[in-house]
């Protein structure tokens, strides 16, 4: 990063108060990091659950499948329950608890695995939700956490270092320049001394 900059004090000042802000920054920033990357981690180990438990009920779903057929409109999903909830500064979608809505039906002319068939078909909705929102909330932490972690590179790596380099060398410059100007008094005075007492 190349800045532009006056060989002044007040642009040591403006500098060293950029320097401040992204020194002060910095730890926060890799704070917020190492808890992106533990929350993306932990939505994981809960994703890897929900598809566990979901693959375990592929084969009882299977078994129903062709019984679905002739009754397609029992059950049907009436509110998924999303909320946002804002984790590290992030606003994730949550899905709460979801609300099925079963059709008015005589009990009495449907089969007695039906009640069975409604409870797994229930669970199985359930969890393709909960796997589609946990993915989505992975999604979401992980771009939060590239950004993030750019952000600390940025800062470690390109603007502190170009700030303090920018700093040091209007420094020296105005070092160089005031003792250039005390030897320049000093050789005028000497002059001036050797002229009176001549």
């Amino acid at each position: 990063m190349a800045i532009k900059f006056h060989y002044n004090k007040s642009t040591v000042q403006q500098f060293q108060k950029q320097l401040t802000i992204r020194e002060k920054a910095l730890p926060i920033l890799k704070n917020k990091e190492t808890a992106l990357r533990q929350e993306e981690k932990k939505a994981k180990s809960q994703l890897r659950v929900l598809r566990v438990e979901r693959s375990s009920l592929e084969d009882r779903l299977i078994a129903f499948q062709p019984f679905w057929c002739e009754f397609p409109d029992i059950v049907t999903l009436e509110d998924p329950g999303v909320y946002q909830k804002k984790i590290v500064g992030v606003n994730l979608p949550e899905i709460g608890k979801v609300s099925f809505k079963i059709a008015d039906i005589s009990w009495w002319n449907y089969p007695a695995w039906l009640p069975a068939g409604i409870d797994l078909m229930q669970r199985v909705i359930t969890l393709d939700l909960q796997i589609k929102f946990k993915t989505l909330q992975i999604d979401l932490l992980d771009a939060a956490r590239k950004r993030t972690t750019q952000k600390v590179n940025l800062y470690e790596k390109v603007q502190i270092p170009t700030y303090e380099d920018a700093i040091l060398k209007i420094k020296r410059f105005l070092e160089d320049k005031e003792n250039i100007s005390k030897a320049a008094m000093k050789i005028v005075k000497n002059r001036t001394k050797r002229r009176e007492a001549v």
